[in-house]
């Protein structure tokens, strides 16, 4: 079934065309990657969803419900969270605080029942917290609960981000970039949590990197983006060998990227001379003895 539905959508920021056009579709359960060169449109199609920007044309449906108009609280209430390509964790909080704060943001608490002491905003201010230290767990992020984010490293900011995006029980999360800064460890790990968090949380993705071993890897449909068009659309396996994508991400003619392909998958032969040569290297801080 499909769960998000875009149509046709146009945006134009002065003389650049940010999107020209683009459709897609996403069904429930599934996570859907969304791949592309640097300006090819990712992070703006990423926008229209989320309300940050309004599309010039165009239609969007989730769950059969237009999103155009719709402000950006209202599609988180309709379930649609995201996390940012720059991390935008509230760095002075600690990691529980920062997954239980959109949980009270969407609740029914109010300032004078907690002030008051109302039985019903006691019983939701722990079942918020019980919620919250439960994601933490399946993310294994429990024993940073009490930690503050900014003095997280990189790989477990992008976990709590993701851990916070969570809290507010979402049907679709939007990943911008969620590999960002890691090192191949954490990348491969990551790809690990994107199959828990899909399962434990029933939760469909849309996940832009430019990491393509790690999109490759993770996703069942590939769609790839080029100056705002769409440039191929695929299984995974589809894509990784489509000589119009290689030739999107090196700059080349289709026809020169099929060569290229072509010489990467070749072996090397004893008698081709080596591009670039180093033997004998010594380096160091310490004096020379």
């Amino acid at each position: 079934m499909t769960m998000l539905r875009v149509r046709d959508l146009y945006l134009r920021f002065g003389g650049v065309v940010a999107l020209d056009r683009v459709s897609l579709d996403l069904n429930r359960g599934e996570i859907l990657g969304l791949i592309g060169p640097n300006g090819a449109g990712k992070t703006t199609l990423f926008n229209c969803i989320s309300g940050v920007v309004s599309p010039d044309a165009g239609k969007m449906f989730f769950e059969g419900r237009s999103l155009l108009n719709a402000p950006a609280h209202e599609r988180a209430r309709r379930g649609i969270a995201r996390t940012f390509q720059n991390l935008q964790l509230w760095n002075s909080m600690t990691v529980l605080e920062n997954v239980s704060v959109p949980m009270d943001a969407l609740g029914g608490r109010s300032t004078l029942g907690d002030a008051l002491g109302n039985p019903m905003s006691i019983f939701a201010e722990r079942a918020t917290m019980e919620r919250a230290r439960a994601i933490l767990h399946v993310l294994d992020l429990g024993r940073y609960a009490y930690t503050k984010a900014g003095d997280l490293p990189a790989g477990i900011q992008r976990r709590v981000e993701i851990a916070r995006a969570l809290a507010v029980r979402p049907k679709l999360l939007l990943l911008d970039e969620p590999a960002a800064g890691l090192d191949a460890n954490e990348t491969r790990r990551l790809a690990e949590l994107l199959y828990t968090v899909r399962d434990r949380f029933h939760v469909s993705m849309l996940l832009v990197d430019h990491d393509m071993s790690l999109v490759l890897r993770v996703s069942d449909y590939v769609y790839v983006l080029d100056f705002g068009k769409l440039l191929a659309r695929g299984r995974p396996a589809d894509i990784r060998s489509d000589p119009k994508v290689i030739a999107a991400y090196l700059g080349e003619s289709t026809y020169e990227a099929s060569e290229t392909r072509a010489a990467i998958d070749a072996p090397a032969t004893a008698e081709q001379a080596p591009l670039l040569e180093v033997t004998k290297v010594a380096a160091g801080t310490a004096p020379w003895r």
